[in-house]
């Protein structure tokens, strides 16, 4: 049942349970699978951005990489600056453990890095949660886990300016205006993912989507007034799709049009939801529409551990 009513149709694998068993291994052996895994993926997602973005690597100035599904050392920042030749002077990030929501604030540093230093920076999200099946339970919170979670890398340059085509508005480029977050520290423990002898365990708490509902109101409203920007304003959404109920609440709470949230249920059908990288490949989806207007308001909706609310209000350009 729970698998019938998450919303995901398909979703990547690096570790197919179909092929390989993960749900014994040790914490140790899924690390090592874990470099193995999720190098080549954020090689591949990191050099087809800066090839759209037409940026070289050894120009960028910052890499921010972001995951809470794998840790090694050298960290995948090493292993990345590595092997796509980076400058030995470019700044690395490496943002650990921090769950659904860090793309955004890793935009805000990149954001900030390219607006003191005048360098491109760079922002790769990859999370492998197919490494972290858990052994045989009757926990029905573990099954809806294992129906939600799925597997990806994605990147994104922030530069000073969008490359686009010579002719035509192929697609849309977003500029990071501001990014606000609010942490529910009253409910830190309706959300956990804890290290164990057999990888990393995820529990959720039912009540996730209410605490998102209760607060994801006044938040938007907060980042908006700021820039004077009415909800209606809001030309395009992009909502972290956490799950199928956290989208019903999102899109009721904040009075949405239908249709507003096409983009984060096409994601978690084709992908689940992939931590980190989900945001991404929302906004990526977005930025191939057309009808999003220059100079629209786009809202960016993310939601972690903590409980943490990380909302950012972007510019289609």
């Amino acid at each position: 049942m729970a698998f019938e009513t998450a919303g995901v149709v398909r979703r990547g694998a690096a570790v197919s349970p179909l092929v390989e068993d993960v749900s014994r291994w040790s914490t140790g052996r899924r690390m090592a699978r874990y470099v193995v895994e999720a190098l080549p993926l954020a090689t591949t997602a990191l050099a087809g951005a800066l090839a759209g973005a037409n940026v070289d690597a050894g120009a960028l100035g910052l890499l921010v990489v972001t995951s809470c599904t794998g840790y090694a050392t050298p960290g995948l920042d090493v292993l990345l600056a590595r092997d796509l030749t980076t400058a030995a002077s470019m700044h690395r990030l490496l943002v650990g453990h921090v769950g659904c929501h860090a793309a955004l604030p890793a935009l805000a540093v990149a954001r900030d890095f390219v607006e003191t230093h005048a360098q491109p920076a760079a922002v790769v999200c990859v999370e492998l949660p197919s490494l972290h099946l858990q052994p045989p339970t009757r926990d029905l919170g573990q099954a809806v886990v294992h129906a939600l979670f799925g597997d990806a890398a994605a990147a994104v340059v922030v530069a000073a300016e969008a490359v686009t085509g010579p002719t035509t508005r192929s697609r849309v480029h977003f500029d990071l205006v501001d990014v606000t977050t609010r942490s529910i520290v009253e409910a830190a423990d309706q959300m956990t993912w804890n290290v164990t002898d057999t990888g990393f365990r995820m529990s959720l708490s039912r009540r996730v989507p209410d605490v998102v509902g209760a607060h994801v109101g006044p938040v938007v409203d907060e980042l908006l007034a700021r820039h004077g920007v009415a909800r209606h304003d809001v030309a395009a959404w992009a909502v972290h799709p956490g799950g199928p109920r956290v989208l019903e609440v999102v899109e009721d709470r904040l009075g949405l049009p239908g249709g507003a949230l096409d983009a984060s249920r096409a994601t978690l059908a084709e992908h689940g939801n992939c931590s980190s990288a989900t945001i991404l490949v929302v906004l990526e989806l977005l930025a191939r529409d057309p009808t999003i207007p220059p100079g629209a308001a786009v809202v960016a909706l993310a939601f972690g551990p903590g409980l943490t609310l990380c909302a950012a209000l972007l510019r289609a350009s």
